[in-house]
């Protein structure tokens, strides 16, 4: 029999958002994708291209067209991007360059799983360090186990709350290790949230971003990472070579060039939110204020819990999320639809008590 590596064999891999059957009418909010289409000059660039030529060769492993774009756009040099198969392989890629065996890793918890997930699969420990009773994280308390990295998704996922810049970076002040920060849903946090252009002065900095939220690309599977030059070159000699496809590059770009359209979208989805967080509240729910698109949220104490909730919703064809872990057993995580799609949900959870 052939051996599996013990750490593989014991990994508890991480579990997305269950899909639909094929050809269900369902209301899918379990996996925080944009509710409506990428901009049309996606559509366009798509139409146009050469199917032939695109498909027939390598893409540009470098992204060189795409990284100069996102350097327009967000005002850091292209030396300093480095573009991937989502985030998701940027986490797994920050691990492999940065981190040993046996290093540690502070992560606030909760948190994305993923970033668990993968640090186990590198034998890195984890320090888990609680947030505080309304799940606010304490950047300070992330330092005492002394770790070689911290790792913040900014806002926090499953949470949606934030961090403000400043409060980075003090950590970055005080701090000389990796500080990772993950702004996979940056676009539709407020004014001072951002660390992206302090990469420029801190090298210990490394700021994740993706196109799967408010660009609305995640079947497209492409993000990107901002940091220190020299970083930034240490991760491009462990990445994979054609990681990111030519149709990936060619979408991705063509949305950065909307950001009116992207703006709008982000518009449209936060005022859907907070209506829908109004009509919770009134309810007898309790939402937690995210700066999201996706909010998390606990069921009035009297009536049905929150996995009865979600299995009933399921029932209905309308997948949400439900961890069955502490501190989040008693919640879900709704992710942000059309005002018609929020509706549905609202009545739904009305009836439920």
């Amino acid at each position: 029999m052939i051996p599996i590596h013990p750490r593989i064999d014991r990994l508890q891999p991480y579990v997305a958002g269950i899909r639909p059957e094929p050809g269900t009418k369902a209301i899918k909010l379990n996996q925080n994708e944009s509710p409506y289409p990428a901009s049309p000059k996606v559509t366009d660039a798509l139409r146009r291209l050469d199917p032939e030529l695109l498909l027939r060769e390598y893409p540009d492993s470098g992204c060189s067209s795409l990284r100069e774009a996102l350097s327009a756009v967000h005002g850091v040099p292209a030396s300093m991007i480095l573009c991937g198969n989502g985030s998701s392989e940027l986490i797994t890629l920050l691990y492999k360059t940065f981190l040993c065996e046996g290093d540690t890793v502070a992560i606030p918890d909760p948190s994305f799983g993923l970033y668990t997930t993968v640090a186990e699969m590198a034998g890195v420990r984890v320090a888990s360090v609680p947030t505080d009773d309304d799940f606010r994280i304490a950047p300070e308390k992330l330092t005492e186990s002394a770790p070689q990295a911290i790792v913040i998704a900014n806002p926090n996922a499953p949470t949606g709350l934030h961090l403000e810049a400043a409060q980075i970076e003090r950590l970055l002040q005080s701090y000389r290790g990796l500080v990772v920060v993950d702004e996979a849903y940056i676009d539709f946090a407020p004014e001072g949230v951002s660390v992206l252009k302090l990469t420029e002065r801190y090298d210990h900095l490394l700021v994740l971003r993706t196109f799967s939220k408010a660009y609305a690309l995640s079947g497209g599977r492409i993000g990107f990472a901002v940091a220190n030059e020299r970083l930034i070159r240490a991760m491009e000699k462990a990445r994979e070579t054609f990681s990111v496809g030519a149709v990936a590059q060619l979408a991705a770009e063509a949305a950065l060039s909307d950001q009116d359209y992207m703006r709008e979208t982000v518009t449209r989805i936060g005022r859907t939110r907070e209506r829908f967080c109004e009509a919770l509240a009134r309810i007898g729910w309790t939402v937690y204020p995210s700066v999201t698109n996706f909010v998390l949220i606990s069921p009035p104490r009297e009536g049905r819990t929150a996995k009865e909730l979600y299995e009933r919703l399921l029932s209905e064809h309308i997948y949400v999320r439900y961890f069955d872990i502490p501190r989040l057993a008693d919640k879900l995580r709704i992710s942000i639809g059309t005002d018609e799609e929020m509706k549905v949900v609202l009545d739904s959870l009305a009836r439920a008590d």
